[in-house]
């Protein structure tokens, strides 16, 4: 298996994960958060700090602030501040989000950490009606789901400043793989003794963070999670589009054809996606349809892929 392969459907994977699981942000990029996507923790705080004065009721301003000064733990003192953001953030925006935010990870390991995370979930509880049945089982959830999601900014980083392919971004890749090692290992461990997670019993996002870790399993042990994962689709508490997802990786991880077309791989000739094989051309789209989900062509498009399905 090629690194330029894996390295483009792993981050093709992470950018459609994300984008689910995080707060929808301004399309308006202010001075911090282009510090932050550089990797300037320290000047990205200074930055905050200032639009917080003049802005102290912009819940993403607020939250962000939290985040950098979580990351930022150089600073034992930070960590105080940062659960004073992340408390105002959440009066601002009650949701589950800072609890799978792999920015929190540091915070986590705070001895506050626990006060915070227990009154989030009191809030939540009022504002949805108690939703959580297995609220242990959700706390479990939504720590592998940070986890899970952890080093791919720091990813983008290196990447762009010094190539996927160098010793940084390599270090860090491995780094990420050794984390999703454990969390696969902590996450079969959790099914063992209390079955794949039910959105009535841990809500939506701890059982999409199951699903993350699952999907993100290297060594194709994801296949005895297909079935469970198939009824979670069928009772409507995931998408069908996951399914698939999951399904192909199965196969790109055993080296065979994928079924519904949702990996793509990098052509070292042509310099540009493409592709990954498929298992039959002329029955894809039949396949697709079955579960809800358009055509290929149309799902390529969206990646700037050309697709000429073949005919019956």
């Amino acid at each position: 298996m090629k690194p330029s392969v894996f390295f483009l459907i792993v981050c093709l994977s992470f950018i459609c994960n994300y984008a689910i699981s995080q707060p929808a942000a301004s399309n308006q990029r202010n001075k911090a958060d282009s510090l932050m996507n550089e990797g300037n923790v320290p000047e990205a705080i200074t930055e905050f700090k200032k639009l917080y004065k003049i802005n102290p009721k912009d819940k993403r301003i607020v939250y962000n602030y939290a985040c950098a000064l979580s990351i930022d733990n150089s600073v034992i003192k930070q960590f105080d501040s940062c659960f004073k953001y992340l408390n105002i953030a959440i009066e601002l925006d009650t949701s589950v989000t800072a609890l799978t935010d792999p920015d929190f990870l540091p915070a986590r390991e705070d001895k506050k950490w626990a006060a915070f995370e227990n009154r989030l979930i009191s809030m939540l509880n009022v504002k949805y009606n108690n939703p959580y049945q297995d609220i242990e089982y959700a706390k479990a959830l939504w720590r592998l789901g940070a986890t899970d999601q952890a080093y791919f900014n720091e990813i983008g980083i290196a990447g762009r400043k010094l190539g996927m392919r160098s010793s940084v971004a390599s270090a860090i890749w491995k780094l990420k793989f050794m984390v999703q090692k454990n969390s696969q290992k902590e996450l079969e461990q959790l099914v063992a003794a209390k079955g794949w997670p039910k959105v009535n019993e841990v809500g939506k996002e701890a059982a999409m963070c199951a699903y993350l870790v699952a999907m993100h399993t290297n060594d194709g042990s994801q296949k005895k999670y297909l079935p469970m994962i198939r009824q979670s689709c069928e009772k409507g508490e995931l998408p069908w589009q996951r399914y698939a997802n999951i399904y192909d990786r199965c196969l790109f991880n055993d080296n065979k054809p994928q079924k519904y077309g949702t990996h793509t791989r990098f052509n070292e000739l042509t310099k540009s996606e493409e592709l990954y094989p498929l298992e039959d051309e002329i029955k894809v789209d039949e396949w697709r349809k079955e579960i809800g989900l358009e055509p290929l062509a149309d799902y390529l498009a969206k990646l700037n892929i050309k697709y000429q399905p073949k005919q019956k």
